[in-house]
């Protein structure tokens, strides 16, 4: 049998669910991993041991007795630390929150705990959820950074120290990390996941996103944590995908893929762009449709950032005008630039991302999925001072479409390099499942 840091979640659950592994066993394996590990990953803002080991006692307990057990019974999780833990501290990546300790969960950590996972600890964030790098490092070569925001949920499951993650995604804060950490990342749709409890950087924007070593972890991850309610302006009243299934089925017919040459692809590295020609070269040229899009699509990019500076201003205006010594020099000058919107282009963005819905809307009757990068290709090195460049998520993102990337791709650097597919909104099980199918089809394609 592999090493309890090996499995999957699902494994892992189902290795405890059977009585071949306890609880206890596997976080004290992701307690040795981190000890082992995180002086140079950098990947944990917090880790519980007492509470982590107490609750993984308990459920072990509770296994044994016959009650009821959940999906991710016994399974660790990591939280980004923007994710608020009435057992824990929430300092959301900056010295303005050091030792803040919030009063009741997030609305997804009682999700969790009612789904039978034990809360490891919290993951380093990006300073507020935005561009300023951390000091997490790749596990796959610590020169390179994790990316950002999420980076230490991605660099946590990268280097087998956690088995799942929870992250959240503005612009690309799921997708790139996972794809710089050669992991899985699933962002729902906008409105699937909660956000009560999680920091607000951006009311229209903000959603959860997953990280995972399969893509069924992920649907898994995903399933448990999502739920209606109606403290979130987002959620909405009415079922929910089933992404386990999706992630599980077969495609009845060869899925549909559309790309897009957008004008920003000359960002691409030439690995990455080369990695995608031969993933669409294997799905087949009568399966996948390319556009040039009208030029005002890649103005979605300003859009969605016109968007999102004006409200981080609005929600947070009064953290940063208390705590503006404290902040960095990266974050600063966003800020500044932030209050020269207008309320009129702030109004004027919303309208135009009501037409791109609709524009999305209408593309997913004929395509089952639009086919990407995730990231314009491997991680960059530190010392560029930066988290990589997200722009290969914003307008999905502004769309609230569900994303997954996959690790695929390998660089010259033999650094991982995630392919991502984007779908519909709601038929996040879809995606899943043309996931699923491309996947085959890959593996496939190397026997």
């Amino acid at each position: 049998m592999k090493a309890p840091i090996e499995f999957s979640a699902l494994e892992a659950a189902r290795h405890i669910r059977e009585g071949r592994l306890s609880s206890v066993d596997l976080v004290k394996a992701c307690l040795a991993r981190i000890e082992e590990t995180d002086g140079d990953v950098k990947a944990w803002a917090f880790v519980d041991t007492d509470g982590a080991l107490a609750r993984a006692a308990e459920l072990d307990a509770i296994r044994k007795s016959g009650l009821p057990i959940g999906p991710l019974h016994g399974v660790p999780v990591g939280l980004k630390d923007v994710i608020d833990t009435a057992d824990m501290p929430t300092e959301r990546g900056t010295p303005i929150f050091a030792g803040r300790q919030p009063e009741r969960n997030a609305t997804i950590v009682n999700r969790l705990l009612e789904a039978g996972a034990v809360i490891l600890g919290k993951t380093v964030s990006t300073e507020f959820a935005f561009m300023h790098p951390s000091g997490t490092r790749n596990p796959h070569d610590l020169k390179h950074t994790p990316g950002g925001s999420s980076s230490g949920s991605a660099a946590a499951v990268a280097a087998f120290q956690v088995p799942l993650a929870i992250g959240t995604q503005t612009n690309g804060s799921v997708i790139r990390p996972a794809s710089y950490c050669g992991v899985f990342g699933f962002k729902p749709s906008s409105g699937v996941v909660s956000r009560n409890g999680v920091l607000r950087t951006s009311e229209t924007l903000d959603q959860i996103g997953c990280f995972g070593r399969a893509l069924e972890d992920v649907a898994a991850l995903t399933d448990a944590i999502e739920s209606y309610d109606p403290t979130d302006g987002t959620s909405y009243a009415r079922p929910r995908p089933q992404n386990l299934q999706g992630a599980l089925s077969e495609a009845p017919v060869e899925p549909n893929f559309v790309w897009f040459d957008m004008p920003f692809n000359d960002r691409l590295d030439d690995d990455c762009r080369q990695g995608l020609e031969a993933v669409m070269e294997i799905i087949g040229e009568e399966h996948v449709d390319q556009f040039k899009p009208a030029p005002t699509f890649a103005d979605l990019v300003s859009v969605q950032e016109t968007i999102h500076l004006y409200e981080i201003l609005h929600h947070q205006s009064d953290v940063f005008d208390a705590g503006w010594d404290q902040l960095s020099d990266t974050l600063k000058p966003i800020l500044t630039k932030a209050r020269v919107i207008t309320q009129l282009e702030y109004e004027d963005a919303l309208e135009v991302k009501k037409t791109a819905d609709s524009f999305f809307t209408n593309l997913f009757l004929d395509y089952d999925a639009i086919i990407a990068p995730s990231a314009a290709g491997q991680a960059p090195e530190l010392h560029a001072g930066s988290t990589g460049d997200p722009i290969f998520s914003t307008i999905w993102t502004l769309g609230g479409l569900p994303c997954v990337t996959m690790p695929v791709l390998v660089g010259d650097k033999n650094l991982p390099i995630g392919v991502q597919l984007i779908g519909a909104r709601e038929k996040d099980d879809r995606l899943l499942r043309t996931a699923n199918w491309l996947l085959k089809t890959l593996t496939t394609q190397d026997d």
